[in-house]
């Protein structure tokens, strides 16, 4: 099925977690909590839009919703040897992707959508955020609207739903929500792709959170304070309960082993381009592996 097939949907529950089969799960660094745990403070402060809508949505999934390439039209500059270099790895890469979707996981401010954009251009395949989708498919302009509106719970079940219609297509680049990885029913459905954990620094991610505010973003929006000790203070929280899910994923993209070889101290300082291009040669890597296992 390809990108333009309309969806059809209603909510379901999840089922009982499995690992994806056949991939090896991401290795994940011993007491990476811990060292998060101590980094740096910064305040900020919180706040949330008080728009509601006023019509409920019963059983809204995405039933006659028509699947939309991403409208995201904005460009990412990269140099002459960073534009050689993901053309290469796409091409090194196509090959053994047989066609199969591409899955982003990752903490909310992980850079999901911007890394996804870059790798569906240099692939050749379209680009979707799963929340994008999820809010067209309940009529609902924002994920923290749908929370509100609903809950949480609703809007996994929307969230599932999208993930199920998906994974019946072929050449996506699929960017998803960042508790997307809890529910052990959407692995079923991300694991007929491949999928990949970008792996930021807790410290770095709440910098980036506090620094454009948490309005958007429903599981860190709460109580007035300093933003980013209450940012950091839930990622924690949420990084917690979700690494055993997020190790799950096919390919582990460390952001933090990609700024120590490019001798920085912090990973926000790196590009889109560079996270894109450790990703395709990690894609590579795995690929190329099972395909050699296969025969």
């Amino acid at each position: 099925m390809d990108a333009g097939t309309c969806f059809r949907a209603t909510p379901r529950a999840g089922a009982g977690h499995r690992t994806p089969q056949g991939f090896p799960p991401a290795r994940v660094p011993a007491a990476r909590l811990a060292a998060e745990k101590k980094a740096a403070q910064r305040p900020l402060a919180l706040g949330l839009g008080s728009r509601r809508s006023t019509d409920p949505i019963r059983g809204a999934g995405l039933k006659g919703l028509r699947c939309r390439k991403s409208s995201g039209t904005e460009k990412v500059n990269y140099s002459a040897d960073e534009a050689l270099i993901l053309k290469q790895k796409a091409e090194d890469v196509l090959p053994y992707l047989n066609d199969r979707c591409v899955y982003l996981v990752g903490m909310m401010g992980s850079g999901k959508t911007t890394v996804g954009k870059i790798i569906a251009e240099v692939l050749g395949y379209s680009f979707f955020d799963s929340d994008k989708l999820v809010e067209q498919a309940v009529g609902i302009p924002s994920v923290a609207e749908i929370f509100q509106v609903h809950s949480e719970a609703f809007f996994r079940d929307n969230e599932s739903e999208v993930l199920r219609d998906l994974s019946s297509m072929h050449r996506l680049i699929v960017a998803t929500g960042g508790g997307a990885v809890i529910r052990p029913i959407n692995w079923n459905y991300m694991k007929k792709g491949l999928t990949i954990w970008l792996d930021v620094p807790l410290d770095a991610l709440a910098r980036r959170i506090a620094a454009v505010g948490t309005a958007s973003r429903p599981l860190l929006h709460q109580e007035s304070g300093d933003p980013y000790t209450k940012a950091y203070a839930k990622l924690t929280a949420l990084m917690e309960k979700r690494m055993d899910s997020y190790a799950n994923a096919h390919v582990r993209v460390s952001l933090e082993d990609i700024a120590f070889r490019q001798g920085h101290d912090d990973v926000n300082v790196l590009t889109p381009s560079a996270i894109a291009i450790e990703a395709l040669l990690k894609m590579e890597s795995f690929l190329t592996e099972k395909a050699m296992v296969r025969n």
